[in-house]
């Protein structure tokens, strides 16, 4: 009875206090998962802001024509007739390490912070590291023109007119099919046309991006 009672004690002693080399092993294991959630989350941490971070689209205009030109000006009655259409083609470089998804996008044609023409962009796919050109058609709306007159009429007798491209593509980059992060393109060109042969004598474009 007596050497029953001293083997059940041995055994509660011994489930109370586990060997010394077991309870090592369970800290080991415990330290070697905490180490490598350490690394994990240092890894993406990394990943965050050099691999996934989005970086802005760049937009450029590669080539500006103009067609349809027939201006006009007539005294003594003042009559102004400009039938203009410019011929955009806009490049866009994804520098993503994913592909850039774009919806539809606008391109507006301004004069002195007027809009006097318009032109829609379709949507499309830019692959990762990679560019596409967007075509962009905008043709001048002189009926547009008429609250400017007098600031029309004296850049004409200027011999130069000055409109402004602005075009404004949306989109997204998707990283490992679930990181998405949402990008609006902008750009945006000033255009300097001789006259009156219209013909391109200068262009400044500058572009952004808002993230």
């Amino acid at each position: 009875m007596k050497d029953s009672q001293n083997k059940q004690y041995q055994e509660e002693q011994a489930l109370m206090n586990p060997p010394k080399k077991g309870r090592n092993k369970c800290v080991t294991c415990i330290c070697i998962v905490l180490l490598l959630l350490l690394v994990l989350v240092i890894v993406c941490v990394i990943l965050a802001f050099t691999l996934f971070k989005p970086k802005d689209p760049k937009t450029k205009v590669v080539s500006a024509t103009l067609e349809g030109i027939s201006p006009r000006l007539t005294f003594p009655a003042i009559n102004i007739q400009l039938n203009v259409t410019l011929n955009l083609k806009i490049q866009v470089d994804n520098q993503n390490h994913a592909s850039f998804k774009h919806a539809d996008g606008t391109s507006l044609l301004m004069y002195k912070g007027v809009e006097v023409g318009d032109t829609d962009i379709y949507a499309g796919l830019i692959p990762a590291k990679g560019s596409t050109i967007l075509p962009c058609r905008l043709t001048l709306q002189a009926d547009k023109l008429a609250s400017n007159v007098t600031g029309l009429l004296g850049d004409l007798m200027g011999g130069q007119l000055s409109l402004e491209a602005v075009t404004r593509i949306p989109g997204r980059v998707t990283f490992l099919g679930f990181i998405k992060k949402h990008i609006v393109a902008k750009s945006n060109c000033q255009f300097v046309f001789g006259f009156p042969d219209m013909e391109i004598k200068s262009q400044i474009c500058k572009n952004k991006a808002k993230l």
